[in-house]
C-alpha cells in the first residue's frame, strides 16, 4: 500500500475499486460518483476489504 501515492499505484486503485463496484453490483462511473447511496458505497468498500483480506491469507499460505 506504500505505492498508492504514485500514478501507478492510483490508477491500480482505481481498478480495484471499479472491479469491487462491478462484482456487488454499484454502477460507478469515472469521476465523481456523490449519487451513491451509503449502502452501495459501503458494499463497494466492504468487497475491496474482503477481496484485500483473500488476497493476504493466501499470501500466508504460500
Amino acid at each position: 500500500m506504500k505505492d498508492v501515492n504514485t500514478v501507478q499505484g492510483k490508477e491500480t486503485m482505481e481498478r480495484f475499486k471499479m472491479e469491487a463496484a462491478n462484482e456487488v453490483g454499484v454502477n460507478l462511473k469515472n469521476g465523481y460518483n456523490g449519487d451513491l447511496t451509503s449502502r452501495e458505497a459501503g458494499s463497494v468498500g466492504g468487497q475491496m476489504v474482503k477481496k484485500m483480506i483473500d488476497a493476504y491469507k493466501q499470501g500466508i499460505k504460500s
